[in-house]
């Protein structure tokens, strides 16, 4: 449904989630074998393990092309050892063209496995370096750099043996090593050595990098939505400066503002130059607060009751400042000095120009600016930087070009009420958007304040006086009486109103998929017509004899599924019922979580899957709720004690299942061993279903 919603998420995006830090790939190093004598060449293996979704770019590189960066493998020089030959891919190598590159580059998928020979000089050998690599998605070329450091240990050298050294030394060896064309035949061609107990327990031991490794699977890697996606942002702070040329603290100056340019000498240039000091102004602004931004930033205001408070009253204070209640203004002192100055003239004169009609607009365009600053707080480095650039180029575009072309001020509509009633719209948008950072503190920490159909409630009121609005039926502070309604308007009114009777059915339980991961979660609604309750009290037969469900007062399934909350819980009511489990690694501020569950989780094929095949688990990663102390524990992963039941979740995902992102999908078997690849945000049902179905038939 398209409705004025949808023009205000384009135009000021209140992104509710923020960035997270991936790892699309993670890297193991080991000898081919343990036991190895002075004077004996031996293989080591570097094993880069890429998330389904992305591939990395093999060490051999196509010279005919200035392509990738390649995958470089460095030893640090030692007297222990020296190399033989140089770093050679032993997986499978593909071969891809790249429109960018203008020819053919070499990926590798899955279980990226790459060989190094070296002769042992010592019994204590020193085998360290560092690998340089790049990894993209297969789907829109996005690529993270990465680097990092390596040592090999386990290596125990004894005195050489001529025999030994022969050995592997022959042609027969060299070319079992350093020619087998994939990972099956690397594995044949060197023989295994024995393993001690503890090294039999845990190769025993499923992970994330076995789990890849399944052929019959295809799973996709994290999918950027329309609220995640940085192109979706720019464009949203690009339309963002052309509102703000409707408002009437700004499109009432321009004809004063560029009036200085007219019949001046050399005013082509310097109408250009005031363009660029506007644009320059506001991406200083953007560079400030992305000094303050990282991913601990990230993390913080996407769980943490303050940041949301903040921007909740932020957002909400900029609204009552649109609908007239206040202005928010900078001192005089600041306006008349920057003013002074501009009329020097100059280089410096056209910057305080710029810099005087940023001031002199900031009543209209600081909350505009700020909504964006808010939308982009979530660790970003760039993106504050990027959206000030694509606010200001907007914004700066009338006026370089009116300045440059006097003349075209003649078709320039005069102001009006409209600027106030564009003004007054935003305020409303405003407030209802503000809602969403108050929602996501308050079903972190379980206050139950604004629960969904209370949220529905407000949103309701709020558009439903947005469109009394536009007829007319409701004025303001500084609006003038209106005593015909245009067409435009009245087209306004009727598509508001629209987005009212959509949104209606929702305080009764519909599940309103347009507005899926901006609202509160369903379970949060006391009732529906659906006959189905969100307090958990009820017991379908699939949990029959499964007891108390742990944290069921804080938690609850959506759809009516019946679950678990608690990882040790659901695995050993798998183990009793011999079914595997779906775990759902999900957030109470996650965007895409509330998406896939309103969209995905409802269709027929997978809730009935979810219900009858599955043992259902939900960890949420953001909850702040304090557990007893005695489940306290130091995590092996940072070293911090985590004491929240989200901390431990989120702590749980990146230990056992490599990865940090939500939503986050695993089938895993009654012992928490993955049964088939990870699944993360993906909206076509047809691979949901497959992805259900081969975890079931795994299990």
């Amino acid at each position: 449904m398209k409705s004025i919603l949808a023009l205000a998420v384009w135009l000021l995006l209140p992104l509710a989630t923020f960035a997270q830090i991936l790892k699309p790939v993670t890297w193991s190093y080991k000898p081919a074998k343990t036991t190895a004598k002075v004077g004996e060449v031996i293989e080591l293996r570097f094993t880069a393990n890429v998330q389904t979704g992305y591939h990395i770019y093999s060490s051999d590189v196509n010279p005919k092309i200035d392509g990738p960066l390649p995958t470089v493998i460095k030893l640090n020089p030692n007297k222990s050892f020296e190399l033989v030959g140089k770093v050679k891919p032993v997986s499978k190598v593909e071969t891809k063209y790249e429109e960018v590159f203008e020819g053919d580059t070499y990926v590798m998928h899955g279980a990226a496995q790459f060989s190094q020979r070296i002769k042992i000089l010592s019994d204590k050998p020193i085998i360290e370096g560092n690998v340089d690599y790049q990894v993209c998605t297969d789907k829109d070329g996005q690529c993270i750099p990465g680097n990092e450091d390596f040592a090999i240990t386990g290596l125990v050298v004894s005195a050489p043996t001529t025999a030994t050294t022969a050995v592997a030394s022959t042609p027969t060896e060299a070319s079992a090593v350093t020619k087998p064309t994939s990972e099956t035949e690397v594995a044949a061609a060197t023989p295994a050595p024995a393993l001690t107990a503890t090294e039999a327990v845990k190769a025993e031991e499923p992970t994330v990098k076995e789990a890849v490794k399944i052929p019959d699977l295809s799973v996709e890697g994290t999918k950027n939505t329309p609220q995640d996606s940085l192109g979706g942002f720019l464009l949203a702070a690009f339309l963002s400066g052309l509102v703000a040329l409707l408002t009437p603290c700004v499109f009432p100056i321009i004809p004063a503002t560029v009036s200085f340019f007219t019949n001046q000498q050399g005013g082509m240039w310097k109408a250009f130059l005031y363009g660029a000091f506007i644009i320059g102004i506001y991406v200083l602004i953007g560079t400030v607060v992305s000094r303050f931004n990282g991913p601990a930033f990230a993390n913080f205001v996407s769980t943490h009751w303050l940041p949301n408070l903040i921007f909740f009253a932020t957002f909400f204070i900029f609204g009552l400042s649109f609908l007239g209640l206040f202005e928010i203004v900078l001192p005089n002192s600041l306006i008349n000095n920057a003013d002074a100055r501009s009329e020097k003239g100059g280089i410096a004169g056209i910057f305080f120009m710029a810099f005087t009609l940023v001031l002199v607009s900031f009543s209209c365009t600081g909350p505009i600016v700020g909504s964006l600053l808010v939308a982009s707080a979530g660790g970003e480095v760039v993106k504050p930087i990027l959206g000030m650039a694509a606010f200001s180029s907007a914004f700066a575009i009338p006026f370089t070009l009116f300045a440059a072309f006097p003349q075209w001020m003649k078709s320039l509509p005069r102001s009006g009420g409209w600027l106030n009633s564009v003004k007054v719209v935003l305020g409303f948008i405003e407030l209802a958007l503000a809602l969403k950072f108050l929602s996501i503190a308050d079903q972190v920490y379980h206050w139950h304040l604004l629960d969904r159909e209370v949220f529905l409630a407000i949103w309701i009121v709020i558009f439903a006086l947005v469109g009394f609005y536009f007829l007319g039926k409701l004025r303001l502070p500084h609006d003038s009486e209106v005593k015909f309604i245009s067409v435009q308007k009245l087209l306004l009114a009727i598509a508001t109103f629209s987005f009212v009777v959509y949104m209606i059915p929702g305080l009764w339980g519909a599940p309103l998929k347009a507005l899926s991961g901006y609202l509160p979660p369903e379970t949060s609604q006391d009732f529906n017509l659906h006959g189905k309750f969100s307090n958990g009290a009820q017991q379908s037969p699939g949990l029959a004899g499964s007891g108390p469900i742990r944290h069921a007062d804080l938690f609850h399934l959506p759809h009516g599924l019946q679950g678990f909350f608690d990882y040790k819980q659901a695995l050993a009511y798998s183990k009793k019922v011999n079914k595997p489990v779906f775990i759902d690694f999900t957030g109470h501020g996650c965007v895409n979580c509330r998406e896939m569950e309103a969209r995905v989780w409802s269709d027929p094929a997978v809730l009935s899957r979810l219900q009858n095949d599955f043992v259902v688990l939900a960890l949420y990663v953001d909850d702040k709720t304090d557990l007893p102390e005695a489940e306290w524990y130091t995590s092996t992963y940072d070293q911090k004690v985590k004491k929240t039941i989200g901390s431990q979740n989120a702590d749980l995902q990146i230990t056992k299942y490599n990865n940090n992102a939500q939503p986050h999908y695993c089938l895993v078997n009654s012992d928490g061993k993955l049964l088939v690849a990870p699944k993360n945000y993906d909206r076509d049902i047809a691979n949901f279903v497959a992805f259900l179905d081969s975890g079931k038939a795994k299990f």
